[in-house]
């Protein structure tokens, strides 16, 4: 037979089992509940796929970001100006109070003086201040001697001396503040071309005006008159004609063009129109009014420094640019 087991260790404690299992399962709901709240604080970060549309987000996001910080950095520098605009108010209305106290004790203290008293008073009291402002001055006078003067900036421009235009030229009008070409050789040769068919008429009338365009947004108005003209000589008198012409040139709107500042970009109407002038071979003539001489300068500076011969015709206020047989060339430097 068999012989029968005896157990020598002793019985598990149930009570002992249960308190185990219980710390296991409290230690993994604790940690469960830390790793949710990791999870729930981490800031999601959302990976596009590197195509140029994400690209042009990420970096119209990093520019918000960066808006937003100079917009909190701003509102910080405002908060603190307000506040320094407080202190500063507060230190006035001290000093204003302390004032008004030292001029309120000034005048009681006078009018405790007697006549002749009161007037020695006065005249200490308005020599100390002749005296304050004669020191203020003299500090204002020193500070002026030893500040070091202004740099005076001469700008050098070639050829200095003029010269009569006889080349291809081209027209630019500076006026209320803005740049345009004038397409003038256009408009000249509508002129021309109209003037041959219409001189007949001369015959019947002395006299012609009619206008040509617009183009470019401007328009020639020109006048064709007829001269009767005599030579006498010893032997005959001839008799003959002569025709005269004028011309002038109107623009459409006041606001043709562009402001200088425009003008001087990159793109302009004004620098696609000087990519048709060669530099060298063609005269910028500038029409210019009184009021736009600052314009004036800012153009003359940049056309020189891309080389371009230029031609200035100021025009007195309210003139037209016209033209005449009997009128006067460019002078170009």
């Amino acid at each position: 037979m068999p012989r029968a087991f005896v157990q020598s260790s002793e019985p598990v404690n149930s009570d002992s089992f249960l308190d185990i299992v219980a710390s296991v399962v409290s230690i993994m709901i604790i940690m469960v509940v830390m790793e949710g709240m990791r999870i729930k604080n981490t800031p999601v970060k959302v990976s596009l796929a590197a195509t140029p549309a994400a690209k042009e987000l990420e970096k119209e996001l990093a520019g918000e970001q960066a808006l937003w910080g100079d917009v909190l950095r701003v509102e910080g520098e405002v908060r603190a100006v307000a506040t320094e605009g407080v202190k500063r108010a507060m230190q006035r209305d001290a000093l204003a109070t302390t004032v008004a106290a030292v001029e309120h004790n000034l005048q009681q203290r006078r009018q405790q003086l007697d006549g002749t008293k009161q007037t020695d008073f006065d005249l200490a009291r308005g020599l100390s201040e002749s005296r304050f402002q004669l020191d203020q001055l003299v500090r204002q006078r020193e500070q002026v001697e030893n500040a070091p003067a202004a740099p005076i900036v001469i700008e050098s421009y070639p050829t200095p001396l003029s010269r009569a235009v006889d080349g291809p030229e081209a027209h630019l009008l500076i006026a209320n503040g803005r740049v345009v070409f004038i397409p003038l050789d256009p408009l000249r040769e509508e002129f021309v071309a109209r003037a041959k068919q219409q001189v007949h008429r001369l015959a019947d009338e002395d006299e012609l005006t009619e206008t040509i365009g617009p183009i470019g947004g401007f328009r020639l108005r020109y006048t064709l008159e007829r001269h009767e003209t005599s030579i006498d000589t010893a032997r005959d008198t001839r008799r003959g004609r002569s025709i005269a012409y004028r011309w002038t040139i109107i623009p459409t709107s006041d606001d043709l063009g562009e402001p200088v500042r425009l003008a001087l970009e990159q793109g302009s109407d004004f620098r696609q129109a000087l990519t048709k002038i060669l530099p060298g071979r063609t005269t910028i003539t500038i029409w210019v009014y009184p009021d736009g001489f600052a314009v004036f300068r800012q153009i003359r500076k940049e056309l020189y420094r891309l080389n371009y011969v230029i031609a200035a015709r100021p025009l007195p206020p309210g003139a037209s640019i016209s033209g005449s047989p009997e009128g006067s060339q460019s002078a170009a430097q």
